[in-house]
Formats: C-alpha cells, sequence, structure tokens
C-alpha cells in the first residue's frame, strides 16, 4: 500500500469526500482556499428552496424566515465555526463591505473617544482589500497608516506588533492566516498587546473560518470579518460575515445605515435609529440565496468537527511538504515548516511557477499562483485526500521538468 493509500484508509474523515460534488473525480483541486467545493446536498437544498420557499411561499418567506436569516444563520456559524456567543454575528454583504464598516466604525468610535488616536496599524502583506480599505479609510478620515514590514513567507509576529502600537493607535487590522504564505497569527496574544496599547483589533477570518479553530470571545476579540466561499464551500460570490463583541455593540456607529439596521424596518420613517444589538450592522437587503448553500456546509462541519478538520489540514499540509522537499529540487518553502504556526495552504516557491501554475490547468490540476512566483497549495480538509495530493504534487515535479 502507498504512503498516500495508507494515509486515506486511517482518516476519519475520509468518507466525508463524498459529500463533495466531483471530489471522487480524476481533477487534483489545489485551490479550496480561494473557492470550496460544493457540498451535493446544496443543490437539493437550492431546489427546494427556488420550488417552495420561495415559488410557493413568495413576499411570505420575509416573515416567516427570510428576516431573522442573517443572525440566526450568524449565529450557526458562530457557534460552529467562530468560538463566539449568539447575538455578535450577521451575514449579508461582500467581504469588502463588512470590512469597510467595521474598520470605519472601530477608528470614529476611538478617535471619538480619544482624538489623540490617528493611526491604523496594518502590515504590507495584509490581503489586498484590507490595505486598499484600511487606505480608503485613512484619507477620508485624517488618519495615518503604520506599515508593519513582514516576511512574506510568514507574517506578523508579537514583538513586531509591539513595536507598532502606541497611545496613538486607533486601530489594528491582522489577518489569521496569512493569503500568502499561511502564517498563523497567534490571536490571541496578538489581541492582548494591541489592547494593551489601548487600540481596537479587528481580525480577517477568511482563510481560517473552517479549517483552524478560532476562539472569538476567548480572545476578547472586537471586531472580525470573513467570506463563506473558502472554507465554508458557500459558493462563488456567497455573503460574508461581521463579528460584533457584544460589549462594543452599542458603542460603535455603524456607516453605512441601510434600512435592514434599523430599529424598525417598515416603519419607513424620516429619520435613521438603529436596532438593537448585531443587526444595526446589517445595511441593505440581505441575499437570502447566497446563504442557502453555506447551510449545508455548516452541517458537514459540525459533524466532522473543527478540532478534526484541523488535524486532517495540518496531516495535509505536512504531507504537501514532505513530498516538496523530496521531489521538487530548486524549490523553496514560503509558507512556516512548523505545522503549528500553518493554515490550511502551503506555498511553494520558484522562479518558474506563473508558468508551471499555467500548465498545471491544462492538465485539470489547479493550483493558483502568487507573486513571487510563489504556487499555493490550497488544502480543504474535508473534500481533499492524501491520493490527491500525491498525484497533485507528481504532476508539480513533472511541470518544472
Amino acid at each position: 500500500m502507498s504512503t498516500a493509500a495508507a494515509l486515506d484508509a486511517a482518516d476519519p474523515l475520509a468518507h466525508l469526500r463524498a459529500r463533495f460534488a466531483g471530489a471522487g473525480s480524476d481533477l487534483v483541486y489545489f485551490d479550496g482556499n480561494s473557492l470550496g467545493r460544493p457540498v451535493a446536498a446544496a443543490a437539493d437544498r437550492l431546489s427546494e428552496f427556488v420550488q417552495h420557499q420561495w415559488g410557493e411561499r413568495l413576499i411570505r418567506g420575509w416573515d416567516e424566515r427570510w428576516m431573522e436569516l442573517p443572525t440566526d444563520l450568524g449565529d450557526d456559524l458562530a457557534r460552529i465555526c467562530l468560538g463566539a456567543a449568539p447575538g455578535q454575528t450577521a451575514i449579508g454583504d461582500s467581504t469588502t463591505v463588512w470590512i469597510y464598516k467595521l474598520m470605519r466604525a472601530a477608528v470614529d468610535h476611538a478617535v471619538r473617544t480619544d482624538p489623540a488616536r490617528t493611526e491604523i496599524v496594518i502590515d504590507t502583506d495584509n490581503f489586498p482589500t484590507d490595505r486598499y480599505v484600511a487606505e480608503g479609510i485613512a484619507a477620508e478620515r485624517g488618519l495615518t497608516l503604520r506599515w508593519i514590514e513582514v516576511d512574506t513567507s510568514a507574517g506578523v509576529t508579537a514583538d513586531q506588533l509591539r513595536e507598532a502600537v502606541s497611545e496613538r493607535t486607533a486601530l489594528v487590522v491582522l489577518c489569521h492566516v496569512a493569503y500568502r504564505s499561511a502564517w498563523l497569527a497567534d490571536a490571541p496574544e496578538l489581541t492582548r498587546i494591541a489592547h494593551d496599547a489601548g487600540a481596537l483589533v479587528l481580525w480577517d477570518l477568511c482563510h481560517s473560518a473552517g479549517s483552524v479553530p478560532i476562539a472569538l470571545d476567548e480572545w476578547d476579540a472586537d471586531l472580525a470579518v470573513g467570506c463563506t466561499y473558502k472554507y465554508l464551500n458557500g459558493g462563488p460570490g456567497s455573503p460574508a460575515y461581521g463579528y460584533v463583541s457584544a460589549r462594543l455593540q452599542g458603542d460603535l456607529t455603524q456607516p453605512i445605515q441601510g434600512w435592514m439596521g434599523h430599529a424598525d424596518p417598515f416603519l419607513m420613517g424620516p429619520g435613521y435609529a438603529p436596532a438593537p444589538g448585531i443587526r444595526r450592522f446589517i445595511s441593505g437587503t440581505p441575499p437570502i440565496l447566497g446563504m442557502v448553500a453555506m447551510q449545508s456546509m455548516l452541517e458537514v462541519v459540525e459533524e466532522a468537527g473543527i478540532g478534526a478538520i484541523r488535524a486532517k489540514s495540518v496531516a495535509l499540509t505536512s504531507y504537501a511538504v514532505e513530498l516538496a522537499d523530496a521531489t521538487l529540487p530548486g524549490v523553496t518553502l514560503a509558507s512556516p515548516r512548523d505545522p503549528a504556526q500553518r493554515g490550511g495552504h502551503v506555498t511553494l516557491h520558484h522562479e518558474r511557477m506563473r508558468e508551471v501554475t499555467a500548465r498545471l490547468w491544462e492538465r485539470d490540476v489547479i493550483p493558483d499562483y502568487r507573486d513571487p512566483g510563489g504556487l499555493r497549495i490550497g488544502l480543504s480538509p474535508l473534500s481533499t485526500s492524501f491520493d490527491e495530493v500525491e498525484r497533485g504534487m507528481a504532476a508539480v515535479a513533472e511541470a518544472l521538468r
């Protein structure tokens, strides 16, 4: 029996691969950290929604379920994946819109409380959206960006953050798992350092929720944002989510005041009165159809357990690193070698990786490419087998040759 076959035979989550459309094909999917495979049951769920909840109940669906779905499903997500109590998470809008809303609300609150807090701390390898939104808000509000220069094969360390924050810091923006390197941040320690400086923290969970254990309440987190189309398999463009700690909800003013965040949406009155709790951070009409597929994935994640998912993720990425070391001469690891410091993907560096990625796509081996020279291998734990990793890494070696 090959190593991959033995690992698959011993995998306690192997039976769940059959729940994902296309997982049994010969295609090697190394991009589950960008767009997860669909859960097969989502097709029936979507069909039922169109035929009955939408097709038969029509506008009555809002009164019967849809009005509460953003917060009800947010509570499910919080319980299963985020380590957060109910009433702090809502689903809707895109990741970019959520980042804008919560970043802007945080800095406005900080400056209102202490006008000397005029800096946003963010690292140079943070996800582009986060950096771009921070730049825009800094320009809007007359704030200064304080950049942390990071190693692109790692991420923000405690020492770096300690040096960057001060009495001028309004907000710190950090990724739990770095999009390029998969560096897994020490979230409790980094949050404590920011709080010791009197600043708020916004966590980007896009590359961790669904593959890495998260404990927002235990971390004493302030704010968090994440998408649902990576390890949460909600489908292309599925809505994002925002988390606002209960202790801050009454203090923050949400900057995009839409009718769904009003205390009485159907009053249609002349002025805006924010709803209580997390609902005040909802803006426009929730994308109900975009939440349907994600419900199927949350059921699978809850069945598997995030601890078992993390163990499978560590095993998959460790096997990919082992194969890279053995079969890819001239390739360097651009991710942490210690799996305890690594999220659910691995980046391999070589000057020809852009060309290699194009060749692999032609052969139905699907990684993605990140400059400079990075082949990113995203291994979604519930839908990826060790055999798939072995076949994919052999294809990378052949393409390099």
